[in-house]
């Protein structure tokens, strides 16, 4: 199943489809028609006809403005582009840590309103869409996990699937990774920045951890989240589950 996780991206990072997990109820996400990643800004004419050969119809942008118009998203021919931050400045660079990150999306304060509706016009995109959408960031690890968290959940996926599919990403970018820290190694840098790096750029079940229990202590718990907070209505919620699983 893992090599049916992983897409077959050469100039791209962490490009998995969400399709065969199971829900509390034993059904499955379907296969096509969730995929998560990391940046769409170096894809190659392979990569592109990989995407549209699913077909990829939605691609979500949840990058900051700055990192889109340093790095814009390469789309297939099958795609219709939305950008929808999470932050409006970059908050996802190597001064904030996973936790910080994690805690900036759900805590009630600056900001709060718009995520809130960058999450509720993601559903909505999502609950239009009858062919796969994808969603990503530039790592494809905190704003893509969160997002993905939210969906699993809607769709009664357990916490410790989703937790699985989380850790992935240190699996899924583990090659770019070594190879990244080999470059910094090379101009010089000391095994305690080395290290650093490593551990933030990857994930560590504590950050997600954190999250659910973000969401627990200020919102009750997930479902709750996505039905008073994001205004997911039950209908919403049993259309989703119509649209993506078997």
């Amino acid at each position: 199943m893992t090599g049916q996780r992983l897409l077959d991206i050469q100039d791209g990072h962490n490009f998995r489809d969400l399709g065969g997990y199971e829900t509390k109820d034993g059904r499955h996400v379907k296969w096509h028609r969730l995929i998560r990643s990391g940046s769409l800004a170096h894809l190659n004419k392979h990569d592109l006809s990989t995407l549209a050969a699913i077909p990829v119809t939605i691609d979500i942008d949840l990058r900051a403005p700055e990192e889109v118009k340093q790095a814009p998203d390469k789309l297939p021919q099958t795609a219709n582009y939305y950008h929808l931050p999470v932050f409006k400045s970059d908050e996802t660079d190597a001064s904030h840590s996973d936790e910080e990150i994690m805690s900036r999306i759900l805590k009630p304060g600056n900001g709060y309103q718009h995520m809130l509706d960058v999450y509720q016009r993601m559903f909505e995109l999502l609950l239009s869409n009858t062919q796969a959408s994808l969603f990503h960031c530039t790592a494809g690890k905190d704003r893509t996990g969160m997002a993905a968290y939210l969906i699993l959940s809607a769709l009664q996926v357990p916490e410790e699937t989703i937790l699985k599919d989380y850790l992935l990403t240190n699996k899924a970018t583990q090659d770019f990774r070594e190879q990244w820290l080999q470059a910094l190694r090379d101009k010089g840098e000391s095994e305690v920045v080395v290290e650093n790096r490593r551990a933030l750029g990857s994930v560590s079940a504590d950050y997600l951890n954190q999250a659910i229990n973000l969401i627990n202590t200020n919102y009750g718990d997930v479902q709750n989240y996505l039905t008073e907070y994001l205004d997911l209505s039950q209908n919403d919620l049993k259309q989703l589950q119509q649209l993506y699983l078997d």
